[in-house]
């Protein structure tokens, strides 16, 4: 039994029934989840004409065809279409072409391997899992209890990704992956964009440089970026519409047409029947490397429940791990679930892949130079200016980036690596391919990058890595 089926109590059930186990999903909104309607696809629809665009205005005899604005009804209409219309037809004719059962409602545990659905319709009926249950129910956005905000109708990632108007001016709060790339989209799309951010800078857990050059990019498209601000308030009319005024701590007022706040996440966990397990209702689940739920044989969190990482593919990848270890416990054989083994989420402690699709992009996986100094390791951070690798500077004029590769020194193998610039995105996986395959430096050198493209900076850095 599958409760939750976005992406990844999709893949589950998917690995379950491959496996030979008969699999059902319970889902109270539309199948595919999340990703499909409200985060990564309708995002990234929205944001990949900004940054073809942003491209384009580099290479010497285009740029002077692409210098007006962005066509929004059809950048919407291409948005709508990557998020299926908001329709799950599709998914669900997946789901049934491979044998899983679908169950409209809401489902909640009510005791050990038993879920009971409520449909629509009122219907209360229970089912019983012979083997497991997987709670896969996402993560929802946090809006922070502020005085004004509950009357104030504010944004949250959802309606950032579907909104069909552009507001005249956008406020978004919050440093992280939602707030850089909403910036980016609805600047690029007419809004004038002020950005608040609480700490220091933007994307506060990667390598600074890329909080550092995103800033600067939004900075000069128009947008505002303010730095170690708070608000304190936001007042609106009663019934939530007309302009939106956030108060800050300092005093400061700042007037907009909407605002957005991409301020966290928290588990769905609070109406799911948690405590009829002996589990607290609202938190995230603790799981061991199958994603197994702490004190049972039969409880399973995968996703963002488990709170390991909070991305889809991450999701993704541990539901293949979890449905070939409930298929491996089924069938009375031995798990492997030492580092790296078939049965052990390993990468999402080692190798977690990620990707900002702000113009420019920026990529990275395994450890930052920060976060590998803390394991007590000896570590060496080796930096290379993107612009100075042909490639990049065939690709768009005025490349600006940067390339970080963090090394372990007893071991030579690479820990992380962060890209930052245009078209960055699809050199990733090879870096997480180092990362996770633990390559020596020494068989790196012996991975040729081709002549003239942007991955001759892994050649780069290991040439400045060598000395």
């Amino acid at each position: 039994m599958v409760v939750g089926a976005g992406p990844v109590g999709e893949n589950v059930a998917d690995r379950a029934r491959a496996a030979g186990l008969t699999t059902a999903v319970v889902e109270n909104e539309l199948i595919g989840g999340e990703c499909s309607y409200w985060a990564c696809m309708p995002s990234k629809a929205l944001l990949r004409p900004v940054t073809a665009r942003a491209d384009a205005r580099r290479v010497p005899g285009l740029r002077g065809s692409v210098q007006g604005p962005l066509d929004v009804a059809e950048v919407f209409a291409h948005r709508d279409y990557y998020a299926s219309n908001w329709k799950d037809d599709g998914q669900v004719s997946w789901l049934e072409s491979i044998g899983v059962d679908i169950h409209r409602g809401r489902g909640r545990l009510t005791g050990p391997r038993r879920v009971t659905v409520e449909a629509p319709s009122g219907e209360r009926y229970t089912l019983t899992a012979r083997h497991a249950v997987v709670v896969c129910t996402g993560s929802r956005a946090v809006v922070p209890d502020l005085p004004g905000v509950a009357g104030a109708n504010p944004w949250t990632s959802r309606d950032a990704t579907s909104a069909a108007k552009v507001p005249g001016r956008l406020v978004v709060v919050g440093g992280g992956v939602v707030a850089a790339e909403m910036a980016t989209a609805w600047q690029a799309l007419g809004s004038r964009v002020t950005v608040l951010v609480r700490g220091k800078g933007l994307l506060a857990k990667m390598e600074p440089f890329a909080g550092e050059l995103i800033a600067e990019a939004l900075t000069e498209a128009g947008a505002t970026v303010r730095t170690g601000t708070s608000v304190a308030a936001v007042e609106r009319r009663e019934g939530g519409s007309g302009p939106v005024t956030v108060v800050l701590e300092d005093g400061d007022r700042i007037e907009a047409d909407e605002i957005l706040f991409a301020t966290g996440r928290a588990p769905r966990t609070d109406d799911i029947g948690l405590d009829t397990v002996g589990l607290k209702p609202g938190s995230w689940l603790e799981v061991d490397e199958s994603c197994r739920v702490g004190g049972t044989d039969w409880l399973y969190g995968v996703g963002d429940v488990n709170h390991r990482a909070l991305m889809t593919h991450e999701g993704k990848y541990q539901a293949r791990v979890a449905g070939a270890a409930i298929a491996a416990r089924a069938q009375g054989e031995p798990l492997d679930t030492a580092r790296w083994g078939a049965h052990s989420a390993t990468a999402d402690h080692a190798a977690v892949p990620q990707v900002v699709f702000t113009d420019p992009e920026a990529a990275a996986v395994g450890l930052t130079l920060a976060e590998a100094e803390a394991t007590g390791r000896r570590v060496r951070a080796v930096d290379y200016d993107m612009a100075s690798v042909s490639g990049s500077g065939l690709y768009a004029d005025g490349y600006r980036g940067h390339a970080r590769m963090v090394v372990d020194l007893d071991r030579e193998t690479v820990l992380g690596v962060t890209f930052v610039g245009p078209g960055v995105a699809e050199l990733l996986h090879s870096a997480t391919v180092a990362v996770a395959g633990e390559v020596p430096i020494a068989r790196l050198w012996h991975a040729v990058p081709a002549y003239p493209t942007i991955s001759e900076v892994w050649l780069r850095l290991l040439e400045t890595y060598r000395g």
